[in-house]
């Protein structure tokens, strides 16, 4: 009777689901942002997809996601439920911030999306075209107020890379930094900024109802799906392709380490995260293991050359 007791709860224990850890996920930024709408976005598929029973968004905003990381990496360490997103942003936010914290101070999991800036106005600017805004640049480059995300930051860059482009001093630039999306959002709505930079998704509700006008996208090549001209078209040889990424603590095992990235694996292969990659307007660009680190490397590199270049870094 005893042995079918226990081998009762045991069939019933392997029934149960086998879910991993119950993550919490830290967005280094306000809500409203890329980081929070991934950060949130993996927590809703994580827990869709029954891959973990109990996942947490924690905000931790400022300094372009270095203070969150500087935080993660000396309260989280060895802990194999700890996550934290960043990307482009955060690169660039080091290297300006000069951050005594990096990503070598964490464990980089995988690269997960990839977004292409949008340039906006709002609808009553007088700005039609984004030709039309890189003149009043190159009359007044500080007349032009431009509001993005973190100083050194994805949008920064793209801003310097068009002074650059139109033959204006980057250095001249007049760039408002918000910590976070909706901070950002209401300025530029506010027409508090003449223009605003940042990823397309967090511009299409406002595009689609037309309180904002899409002057360009910083795309290779237009973007199916959404009208409006890439920056190369309106004569300005610039591509920028912000990307997001996942890491775990510091000073995890190898088989704590082996668990995200299975569960992150299936998380990228679901049919949940495909449909939020098609809604949102990312860019599928998983990524992880040894190619990877070797991929953060070269980008680590590439972003402090960029940021040499229009004068951020030194």
């Amino acid at each position: 009777m005893k042995k079918l007791l226990l081998a009762s709860l045991f069939a019933g224990a392997l029934a149960l689901p086998a879910y991993a850890a119950d993550y919490t996920i830290i967005a280094p930024a306000n809500p409203g942002g890329g980081w929070d709408q991934t950060a949130r976005s993996l927590q809703t598929v994580l827990q869709q997809e029954g891959i973990s029973g109990k996942v947490q968004v924690q905000n931790v905003p400022g300094a372009g996601g270095t203070i969150g990381l500087a935080q993660f990496a000396s309260q989280q360490k060895g802990k194999g439920d700890a996550l934290i997103v960043g990307g482009y942003v955060m690169v660039g936010a080091i290297l300006t911030n000069k951050s005594p914290v990096t990503l070598k101070d964490v464990t980089p999991i995988a690269r997960l999306t990839g977004e292409y800036e949008a340039i906006v106005v709002p609808a009553s600017s007088p700005f039609q075209t984004m030709g039309d805004l890189v003149e009043a640049l190159k009359k007044d480059p500080g007349a032009v107020s431009w509001g993005g995300g973190s100083a050194g930051g994805t949008d920064h860059i793209a801003v310097g890379l068009i002074a650059k482009a139109a033959g204006v001093d980057p250095k001249k630039i007049n760039y408002i930094a918000y910590s976070g999306g909706g901070e950002a959002l209401a300025a530029i709505l506010g027409s508090q900024v003449s223009a605003g930079i940042s990823g397309y998704g967090e511009f299409e509700t406002q595009v689609k109802s037309g309180t904002l006008r899409l002057l360009a996208v910083s795309s290779a090549e237009r973007i199916e799906g959404i009208d409006a001209p890439t920056l190369k078209e309106s004569g300005l040889d610039v591509v920028v392709e912000n990307w997001r990424m996942l890491a775990a603590a510091p000073g995890i095992s190898a088989e704590q380490k082996a668990a995200i990235n299975a569960d992150i694996e299936k998380l990228a292969k679901s049919k949940s995260w495909q449909e939020t990659l098609k809604t949102k307007g990312w860019a599928d660009t998983y990524l992880a293991g040894d190619a990877f680190d070797a991929q953060l490397d070269k980008d680590i590199q590439a972003t402090e050359g960029v940021l040499k270049d229009i004068g951020l870094v030194q």
